[in-house]
């Protein structure tokens, strides 16, 4: 792990699905895996200059993970490193 995510949480949203689609379920796993090892997943370069930045200085982490076949989900960090989230990016 490149940082501590503090609290890991879901939305309800998200909740619901890992409940009823295994393969999600696995997008979701796979996806805080790699937002903790500072692989963040579908961004643009400059976003993810961004976060290599946030990591040094303390501020908000922000991920999105794309696979075909489920939903697209975000992953943030926040500044103080107290809560990691996945959500919809409807959710936010």
């Amino acid at each position: 792990m490149k940082f501590n995510p503090g609290q890991l949480v879901v939305t309800r949203g998200v909740n619901d699905l890992i409940s009823d689609n295994e393969e999600f379920a696995k997008h979701v796993f796979l996806s805080l895996k790699r937002h903790l090892a500072g692989d963040w997943g579908d961004l643009c370069d400059e976003d993810r200059v961004t976060n290599e930045l946030a990591l040094q200085q303390g501020e908000r982490l922000f991920s999105v993970y794309k696979k075909e076949g489920v939903p697209t989900i975000w992953v943030i960090t926040e500044w103080d490193r107290s809560v990691t989230t996945v959500l919809f990016p409807e959710e936010y």
